[in-house]
């Protein structure tokens, strides 16, 4: 009696993002939060979910929010964000922030 066995293999090259360091938070220029971190993005060749090659690697600035990937560049990087940082949008529409320091989250109407 013969028996066959159909064992599924598994194999992609996913993405992994990595932060590097301790750094201070800095403008997003796209969605405008305090929320961008300079990172290294490797692509690994992985089987049966085990990262096993690396093949490709390069350093970059990434949002944790709107999750928009730019890769480092001489002479440029993000504004950094100073205590007391409001969105440009929010700052006009509700003056200047009342409390020193930054504090992430959404920004409530004055009542």
């Amino acid at each position: 009696m013969d028996f066959f066995f159909c064992l599924p293999i598994i194999f992609g090259c996913p993405t992994k993002v990595k932060p590097e360091g301790n750094q201070e938070a800095r403008i997003c220029p796209r969605c405008h939060n305090a929320a961008m971190f300079a990172a290294k993005s490797r692509t690994w060749f992985e089987l049966c979910f085990v990262p096993l090659i690396p093949m490709n690697s390069k350093h970059i600035w990434m949002c944790g929010i709107c999750q928009v990937q730019v890769n480092v560049q001489p002479g440029w990087e993000p504004q950094i964000a100073h205590p007391g940082y409001q969105h440009p949008q929010l700052q006009s529409q509700y003056g200047p922030p009342q409390n020193a320091g930054y504090h992430p989250g959404y920004v409530q109407p004055p009542k």
